[in-house]
């Protein structure tokens, strides 16, 4: 099974839980175990928490948040028009507010990376997609 999307959204946090929730609809229709739906919910919120806080818009001022679920991965993605600094880990501090989003992406994520495409720079992240349990009667 193969199924993707991609979603425009507006440069605004309120995009953060349309993401979120139209990527944990589809992937339980998809029959995604909860587990997994429930990490893809966390690593979509801190991308594109993280884009919409320091980056700007791509150039049709919004936001691209991709997925794509094959067999045995879910890959997602969030692309933006760029910021002047390169997203990266931050050492870890007790007394900062934040700065712990790609921490927690590197935690459940199999893999994370930035790529850049002409303006756009994209976050992706790759995670283990396991299928719901089917109960036996």
């Amino acid at each position: 099974m193969t199924a993707s999307r991609a979603l425009l959204l507006p440069h605004t946090p309120s995009s953060v839980a349309v993401a979120r929730q139209r990527l944990c609809h589809e992937l339980l229709a998809q029959g995604v175990a909860d587990q997994t739906v429930a990490d893809a919910a966390l690593v979509v919120s801190e991308l594109l928490g993280n884009a919409l806080r320091h980056a700007r818009p791509l150039r049709s001022g919004r936001v691209r948040v991709t997925w794509r679920l094959d067999d045995e991965r879910l890959q997602i993605a969030v692309s933006d028009g760029g910021a002047g600094t390169e997203p990266r880990m931050r050492p870890r501090s007790l007394t900062s507010p934040g700065g712990r989003g790609l921490e927690i992406v590197e935690h459940v994520a199999n893999e994370w990376g930035v790529r850049h495409e002409g303006e756009a720079t994209t976050v992706w992240a790759k995670l283990s997609a396991q299928a719901a349990a089917v109960a036996s009667v």
